[in-house]
């Protein structure tokens, strides 16, 4: 075999999260390194193909780095043979039709997550893909991070004994709009266009949770909307209608008991903007996105609680950092470079567009559980 070139239509590029990461950051620096390296040598060279709404944009970005072609036209390239993939970044409501789209037109799909508004419409949108014959993923970034790979690779290792807990802390400040823009679109503040925090972090701790630790069988969750009043881009104020805050208890397989807190309504006291703590009988550890920490039973201190002295534990101190032992990619790119792969080898790719729906699941029973109180249990996604 050759060296194949793959074109790409990437739609939503023109946003922060579509642009760095997945273009410039994945796609082009796969491009501009010659290709992803198959089993037989050869190579397969992505090409990518701009779709969007905004002409300027688009135009400013392809002359930006190189890019030959880009277009408004969603059905044209649909209906090109000589696109292949179909990527999609665009915000949650407008994902599903347009998937739904590239899969009738027997593209292959790598979309950015949650895949659908509805865990219906996401199990409909995996059934068309299976049904269509298409190779399919979901991007789950988060499993490429430095700090998640040390993390498992102390679970592999057996490092933690039995494991009892996970505890995490998400989040940082998210400025209102009115005396500082805030650094996050409006749009996630709004329930009607797919906006919460919910539906945008539920399915990463999922995927978390389920490929590292195992599959989470139930979820009791409280949220809240903690700044009701924000201002958009354009410095008109509006209400709040979607959750900015999501408090989050899971049940996995196993016994294991996950808490997570996610909030855009906090300020951070933490090494990293998001935080794992992980403890087992024989040792715990704290991962955030790069860095790992690690404490064995051998060398955990002794700690004394007296509220009439001061503590002389310095705690932090006494845990030890996880060595690299490895050069890590950027994320994005390292799981670009496996969907390649399955593309044109038929690779193994479990982040497919059922772990997607299971996200999806995840964020649903949680909005479930915040509004009766109860718990929600978990039941297994499967498609007809």
């Amino acid at each position: 075999m050759g060296d194949h070139v793959l074109g790409i239509a990437m739609n939503g590029v023109t946003g922060r999260m579509g642009y760095r990461q997945h273009l410039t950051r994945s796609v082009l620096a796969i491009r501009d390194a010659g290709g992803v390296v198959l089993p037989d040598g050869s190579r397969v060279i992505p090409e990518p193909v701009l779709v969007g709404r905004s002409e300027q944009k688009l135009r400013e970005i392809a002359e930006r780095h190189g890019i030959e072609r880009w277009t408004t036209d969603l059905d044209s390239v649909l209906s090109d043979d000589s696109i292949e993939v179909y990527f999609d970044a665009q915000i949650t409501h407008a994902r599903e039709a347009a998937v739904r789209a590239a899969i009738a037109a027997g593209k292959h799909i790598y979309v950015e997550k949650p895949t659908a508004s509805t865990l219906g419409a996401a199990l409909e949108l995996a059934k068309l893909a299976r049904d269509a014959g298409v190779k399919n993923g979901v991007v789950q970034d988060k499993l490429f991070l430095p700090g998640l790979l040390k993390l498992r690779r102390l679970v592999d290792s057996g490092f933690f004994g039995r494991i009892l807990s996970i505890r995490g802390e998400f989040g940082y400040w998210v400025f209102e709009g009115d005396w500082q823009p805030g650094q996050r679109p409006s749009w996630n503040y709004r329930s009607e266009e797919g906006g919460g925090i919910v539906l945008d972090m539920f399915p990463h701790w999922h995927y978390v949770l389920e490929h590292i630790f195992g599959p989470v069988r139930s979820v009791t969750a409280h949220t809240a909307t903690h700044v009701p009043e924000r201002w958009d881009e354009k410095g008109q104020r509006y209400t709040a209608t979607a959750d900015d805050a999501a408090y989050g208890f899971f049940q996995l397989e196993g016994g294991i008991v996950a808490q997570i807190n996610s909030s855009w309504a906090v300020r951070v006291d933490r090494d990293e903007l998001v935080e794992f703590q992980v403890d087992g009988t024989h040792g715990s550890a704290v991962a955030g996105l790069l860095e790992c920490r690690v404490q064995h039973r051998s060398v955990t201190p002794k700690a004394v609680w007296n509220p009439d002295a001061a503590d002389p534990g310095r705690y932090r101190e006494q845990w030890e950092r996880v060595p690299d032992n490895e050069d890590f990619p950027n994320g994005f790119r390292a799981q670009w470079e496996l969907f390649l792969k399955h593309v044109r080898t038929d690779a193994p790719f479990p982040h497919d567009l059922l772990s997607g729906a299971r996200g999806l699941q995840l964020a649903e029973a949680g909005l479930s559980s915040a509004e009766t109180g109860r718990t929600v249990e978990l039941e297994e996604v499967v498609l007809p």
